[in-house]
């Protein structure tokens, strides 16, 4: 399995993926070359400490958004990873949620927090099975629930009973060996957001060296776990500096750059695509609803469409 994927869904609201938009935008994203969506979203705890993972009608996907976008998808050819994600409403990212260890009834809330979690994610599971789903993801970038093996155990195995497809977690860049339970997944994931630029505007050939070391740890990882190695994120947004720092989607005041975001697609296909153990990527990200094409070169954000970094995807995609 090698995933020649982008995400698509986030940063939606209730309802957008049954429009004509979201239709035209899928299309869009199949003509790049891509054979896969991550079919992403999200609902809410109400704080990183919070255990209870709640279902927000005003804002959650429904199971017949879902329904629609995947069905719109497979029409087109895509295979779809579904995506479910937890966010705290608090905005604290989710990488915080968890409780302190010094806490005497920790336990007690490790308990209540994967008792929620398990109904969040079985809820999708059941519907990836009904939906033919591809694979799924059990998670994204939830670093401080990672040590809890055990529970994280007992999630997975809950998983299996009603999903019967490949399943991945998505860990984040240079937290990866936290995860100890990776042999009980199929495959591998990881946010690759690695900060390859050491200036803004830097070059390819820098870039390319910088990938060349995470790669190789990341070839540790694998032949640790022997388990395929998928970016189940990555991206740059379309504006100068953004390669020292891929996650980033909060400096809006910084100018565009087309440039070095089609040197950090181009850098870090060029090292992995080949490599045996790697199963590919699911790029951050493909709007639902796309700027119109004329306004490529005003968008500061992640998406691809219509600036140089789409034209390396594609020839990529196309022609590999």
């Amino acid at each position: 399995m090698f995933c020649k994927g982008m995400t698509w869904g986030w940063n939606a609201t209730r309802g957008s993926y049954r429009t004509p938009e979201a239709v035209d935008s899928i299309q869009k994203l199949k003509e790049t070359g891509s054979e896969w969506i991550a079919l992403s979203f999200w609902t809410w705890q109400e704080s990183v400490h919070s255990t209870e993972i709640l279902f927000d009608y005003g804002y959650t996907m429904t199971d017949r958004d879902i329904q629609f976008a995947a069905a719109e998808a497979k029409a087109a050819g895509l295979k779809v990873c579904l995506k479910p994600v937890v966010n705290s409403r608090d905005g604290i990212w989710r990488a915080h949620i968890g409780f302190p260890e010094e806490e005497s009834q920790s336990q007690r809330y490790w308990d209540r927090w994967f008792e929620s979690y398990t109904h969040f994610l079985v809820h999708y599971a059941e519907l990836a099975e009904e939906l033919g789903c591809e694979m799924f993801c059990i998670g994204c970038e939830m670093i401080k629930t990672e040590s809890q093996t055990e529970r994280w155990i007992k999630v997975i195995s809950r998983v299996r009973e009603v999903y019967s497809g490949p399943l991945i977690y998505n860990a984040n860049h240079g937290k990866e060996e936290g995860v100890a339970w990776f042999d009980q997944v199929d495959l591998i994931g990881t946010s690759a957001y690695y900060p390859v630029g050491s200036v803004p505007g830097d070059t390819e050939e820098n870039m390319i060296a910088k990938w060349l070391g995470v790669r190789d740890n990341l070839e540790k990882l694998h032949k640790k776990f022997n388990k395929p190695i998928v970016f189940m994120e990555i991206g740059c947004r379309s504006a100068l500096g953004c390669a020292t720092m891929p996650w980033d989607f909060s400096h809006t005041d910084l100018p565009f750059s087309e440039e070095e975001q089609a040197n950090f697609y181009s850098s870090v296909m060029k090292v992995f695509w080949e490599q045996p153990w790697f199963g590919g990527y699911f790029w951050w990200d493909w709007s639902v609803n796309l700027y119109p094409l004329s306004e490529a070169k005003l968008d500061l954000g992640f998406d691809i469409y219509g600036k140089r970094a789409e034209t390396v995807l594609k020839e990529w995609y196309h022609n590999k």
